[in-house]
């Protein structure tokens, strides 16, 4: 992988709402946040929710310090089809956002003309929530360099299925966040599960998180502040991960060191391609040892 960085709990916040903005520079420690521009935002509001999006931003990025690592700044603009686009992508464009997250993208054309549009410049996010988007994850993930991160729209593309979106296992969906990951690791993007929209159910969320992280995923997208610390703690790597990790590295190098012809631990065969994830692991863990446990 030819980057890490934690984003175990990204949480959209409505760029309308400027308290709730005011929230994410100051006691929410989410890895990122997603100024929304769409969903989240009346139609009357819309110009309102643009401004202060771009205003966010500044801001966010003004905390910056060498010892302290802010955290990530989305920018979700709206859909291609709608009125709001082209002032959306002005505004993206030259805004501090470390990121530009398309909705409902569903092609190669959808990327490409973003990526124009943010003159190659800015890294590029985009939710996949309709069965042509999922069926085309693989193209889209190659689509640009810029694409960063593929992010799971559960909620829209259980409605588009006709399914329920947080069914306990979620065995109804399970083809569609599979070939999401799948696409992601391809080509080296960031993969986001979706939301869990019970918030009277934290046994429920801790389980999909759970899920997530068994799948593959890299973090989950979120609806409210309280489920950060519960989403950190389930994406952070564990003090036994870390251990395992820590031991996999040696046994291999020492194999390499003595000219073993294979490396074993704990009985267990250890070749070059667990030495990768483990060196993954703690990765994550030190960034998150450095300052980025947000």
């Amino acid at each position: 992988m030819s980057f890490l960085r934690p984003l175990r709990s990204v949480l959209y916040m409505p760029a309308s709402n400027k308290r709730a903005l005011e929230k994410s520079f100051k006691s929410i420690k989410a890895d990122a946040f997603i100024y929304d521009l769409e969903d989240a935002v009346s139609p009357d509001k819309k110009d309102l929710a643009r401004q202060q999006a771009y205003d966010a931003c500044v801001e966010m990025n003004s905390l910056a310090s060498e010892n302290v690592k802010r955290p990530q700044t989305v920018i979700r603009i709206n859909g291609r089809s709608t009125s709001w686009y082209k002032q959306d992508l002005e505004a993206a464009r030259s805004s501090k956002a470390n990121a530009i997250l398309l909705p409902k993208a569903e092609s190669v054309e959808d990327i490409e003309e973003l990526n124009e549009a943010m003159d190659g410049k800015k890294e590029l996010w985009c939710m996949l929530e309709t069965p042509k988007g999922i069926l085309n994850a693989e193209k889209i993930a190659a689509s640009s360099k810029n694409l960063r991160c593929l992010v799971m729209g559960t909620v829209d593309l259980a409605n588009e299925l006709r399914c329920e979106p947080n069914v306990p296992g979620r065995w109804n969906m399970m083809s569609s966040l599979q070939k999401v990951i799948l696409a992601a690791r391809a080509h080296d993007c960031m993969a986001l599960d979706g939301v869990y929209i019970n918030l009277d159910d934290d046994d429920g969320f801790l389980n999909e998180c759970e899920q997530g992280v068994a799948l593959g995923f890299d973090g989950k997208t979120l609806i409210h502040p309280k489920t950060v610390p519960m989403a950190n703690r389930s994406f952070s790597p564990s003090t036994a991960a870390i251990e395992h990790a820590k031991q996999v590295i040696a046994a291999y190098n020492e194999a390499k060191r003595t000219g073993a012809g294979v490396a074993l631990l704990n009985g267990k065969l250890v070749e070059e391609l667990h030495t990768r994830n483990a060196k993954r692991i703690l990765t994550l863990s030190d960034c998150l040892d450095d300052g980025n446990d947000m």
